[in-house]
């Protein structure tokens, strides 16, 4: 942990927000900046990263420092590391009690070997809520030191901004920096007429961060290219790089960078 230059974790008050998608983009988008990646699946009851990188028939090995990550083919600065490589069957449950849970994440945490070269970002998707996995996150973390920033994934409409709001009050009282937050599915364009429909409503995440004072990251809409390039390991933000979705994600990863470059130069 100490030789990784940036630590984020990606947090979401509910489940079906775009959160996994969100770090899986993110992620793909720093190492196409030339930055060396590694991306952490912690959302044990679902780790779906590896489908969508097309990585989920690959194994992890073991050695002489702990678990060797997967790189991502076509992806040279990208390494993952999720419990879908260690499952015997992908579709296999994981139906675990809070204590094995804990005791995994601190394997991944510290067990993980990423390689000679140290990381410029460490990505880490945690499952929804602030529940005990959580927890044992921040309290790894900070026993080496704390998490470079959170970036909080919402869809707009109310339901998720309520929990969302949960979400900031476990990042204060854990003593977590809060990035910014970006607001998911915000709207759909038509393709045929460019008509934006707000399928979801509009605006919520992003009067909720001005209401907490937290940065407003971006307002990603709706677009169907990222389910299916997801569905099929490909990356959307290569792929359709001159799509609104993939400009939103390109300029949060270009901040992250801009404030890697701030804190080499002090």
């Amino acid at each position: 942990m100490e030789r990784i230059e940036n630590i984020y974790l990606v947090l979401s008050g509910k489940g079906g927000v775009g959160k996994s998608t969100v770090a899986t983009q993110l992620s793909l988008s720093l190492a196409n900046q030339g930055r060396r990646v590694g991306l952490l699946d912690i959302d044990l009851c679902g780790p779906s990263i590896p489908t969508m990188l097309g990585v989920s028939s690959d194994k992890v090995t073991q050695g002489e420092k702990g678990w060797i990550p997967v790189k991502v083919a076509g992806q040279e600065n990208l390494q993952v590391m999720s419990l879908g490589f260690l499952l015997a069957n992908k579709d296999d449950a994981v139906i675990w009690r809070g204590p094995k849970k804990n005791a995994m994440i601190k394997q991944f945490l510290k067990d993980v070997d990423w390689g000679e070269e140290p990381l410029d970002f460490l990505i880490i998707d945690t499952p929804p809520g602030t529940s005990d996995e959580h927890i044992s996150v921040v309290e790894t973390l900070q026993g080496v030191r704390n998490p470079d920033g959170v970036i909080l994934v919402s869809t707009p409409q109310g339901m998720s901004i309520s929990d969302v709001r949960r979400e900031i009050a476990f990042c204060k009282r854990a003593g977590l920096t809060i990035t910014g937050m970006i607001e998911n599915m915000s709207g759909y364009t038509c393709p045929h007429c460019n008509t934006c429909t707000n399928i979801f409503s509009s605006g919520g995440a992003k009067s909720l961060a001005d209401m907490a004072g937290i940065p407003f990251l971006a307002d990603i809409p709706i677009d169907p290219r990222i389910a299916e390039t997801e569905d099929s390991g490909e990356s959307f933000v290569t792929k359709f790089k001159d799509s609104v979705a993939a400009n939103k994600l390109n300029s949060v990863a270009q901040l992250m960078v801009s404030k890697q470059e701030s804190k080499e130069n002090k």
